[in-house]
């Protein structure tokens, strides 16, 4: 059995920052590629920072970058993004920067430059055409929001 042939879109890719790896893919079929620190940081317990990438992109229109944790860094020390996943816009031409935030309630996370932090999806987005109306069709779920399929699993005598 072969592998089909992923699809690819070429991104313009601009690197701030000739000392560091550009963003790519560690292994075949992975979603998201790796970006990584420009610079040293050290975040306590409960500290966030906004980290810059060396990276700027040029989108096509009815695409965005999704900005991922990683999951190992997510499991083992607590990182993640604070506003997950963050939105890079097709019109952005900036540096691509990643607000990091240590959950960890008792040990700082030391990040060196060039550290992968995390991860990058390249998604086709829809614009919506909003249509203001008097009044919404049903649906089976309605008005049900937060918590209103339970979550729990209930237990067994």
């Amino acid at each position: 059995m072969t592998e089909a042939q992923p699809h690819t879109l070429d991104v313009e890719l601009h690197m701030l920052d000739d000392g560091l790896e550009p963003p790519s893919y560690a292994h075949p079929g992975d979603a998201g590629a790796d970006l990584r620190a420009r610079v040293d940081v050290r975040l306590e317990p409960g500290e966030r920072r906004m980290v810059p990438t060396g990276v700027s992109i040029a989108l096509p229109f009815g695409y965005a970058a999704l900005i991922h944790p990683r999951s190992g860094l997510a499991t083992k020390h607590g990182l993640s993004i604070v506003n997950a996943p963050g939105t890079v816009d097709a019109g952005y031409r900036g540096e691509i920067a990643v607000t990091l935030v240590n959950l960890d309630r008792e040990e700082a996370i030391e990040l060196r430059r060039g550290d992968r932090i995390a991860q990058m999806v390249i998604q086709r987005v829809e614009h919506a055409r909003f249509v203001p109306v008097q009044e919404l069709p049903d649906s089976v779920r309605g008005a049900g929001g937060f918590g209103s399929t339970g979550g729990f699993a209930t237990a067994t005598a």
